[in-house]
């Protein structure tokens, strides 16, 4: 028998893994994934009107917010 648990800590395989980590560290909509070699970098629309840039690492699954538009 095979049981997968998903960890907040596992480094997400797919653009859905890596929006919803994203979700749970960063209120709002999800407007973009993109991906490069190491990391996704998803755009959210926060409540306040701002979009929000959060890197995904592809191996550690660590979360990090960049920078902010208005």
């Amino acid at each position: 028998m095979t049981v997968y648990a998903q960890s907040s800590k596992a480094a997400p395989k797919t653009k859905s893994e890596a929006a919803k980590k994203v979700q749970q560290k960063v209120s709002g909509r999800v407007l973009k994934v993109d991906q490069s070699k190491s990391k996704y970098r998803v755009k959210v629309l926060q409540k306040s009107g701002r979009v929000v840039s959060v890197d995904v690492d592809k191996k550690s699954g660590k979360v990090s917010q960049k920078k902010k538009k208005d």
